[in-house]
């Protein structure tokens, strides 16, 4: 009889535990990307309990950090990992097309008109996720750089919701096929839900970080005819009118961090 003590496995640890790198803590808090804190680094205007950081240095919920924003100039400081920066989250309908970016002389992208339209406080912020130029509907802005990767990364998965109308009607299967499973380019299946609403429209609730609904819907002969982003997780569009914008904040705000894991 063996009574050797049993080996207990190790909890994988939570990658987001103190100690913690201190470009992943600045990420972390929406303060810069982690490669774009190692540049804050090396030109010494962040500091760990008043010590210029260095590259490499990790940091415990105990230390206090700052970030400077010029020589002699302080910035946000925090201790136990919470920086003072107000982070800003507008629900925009971007209008169909209307590029995003401008990407040829003489257009005028949506982010431009946008953040043209906002106060000067909120002047630095980005849209999160993309739109076709022919398409239309919801798009978030914010300066909150968390939840791009959340959004954005395929190993995270969050609903997005899409008004289709099509050109002919749709396939008597169409739900069918989609709701089955839809794999491109041999990827895995991405999980869709339809809600059909006449031969030629319908809700296609998805998720797929790369934003190939046109390209699913072609595979089972639906030729898009106008395309709206409704819903992004549990932010809604509704009534927004087009090229308009709303504050997201109280307890939809509060569920959706809560859904992105913030």
């Amino acid at each position: 009889m063996n009574n050797s003590p049993r080996k207990q496995a190790i909890p994988a640890k939570n990658p987001d535990e103190f100690p913690m790198r201190i470009n992943k803590y600045l990420a972390l808090k929406g303060y810069a990307t982690r490669r774009g804190a190692d540049e804050l680094i090396e030109r010494k205007t962040v500091t760990i309990n008043g010590r210029p950081a260095v590259l490499g240095d990790k940091v415990t919920e105990k230390d206090v950090i700052e970030v400077r924003k010029n020589k002699g100039s302080a910035g946000a400081g925090a201790r136990g990992g919470a920086f003072s920066q107000e982070y800003i989250y507008f629900a925009a309908n971007k209008p169909r097309g209307v590029p995003l970016l401008d990407t040829r002389k003489g257009t005028k992208g949506f982010i431009n008109t946008f953040v043209h339209a906002m106060p000067k406080e909120a002047k630095s912020l980005f849209p999160v996720g993309s739109l076709d130029p022919e398409a239309s509907g919801l798009i978030i802005f914010t300066n909150d750089r968390r939840i791009i990767d959340r959004l954005e990364n395929p190993k995270h998965a969050h609903v997005k919701q899409y008004h289709v109308e099509t050109i002919s009607p749709l396939r008597a299967n169409f739900k069918e096929k989609l709701e089955a499973g839809v794999s491109v380019n041999g990827d895995e299946p991405i999980s869709c839900r339809v809600k059909l609403q006449s031969p030629n429209s319908c809700y296609i609730s998805i998720i797929d970080p790369k934003n190939r609904i046109r390209g699913i819907c072609s595979l089972f002969g639906a030729e898009i005819a106008n395309l709206t982003r409704t819903s992004i997780s549990n932010i809604q569009l509704g009534k927004v009118e087009s090229g308009g914008f709303r504050k997201i904040e109280g307890d939809e705000l509060a569920l959706f961090l809560k859904n992105l894991g913030l």
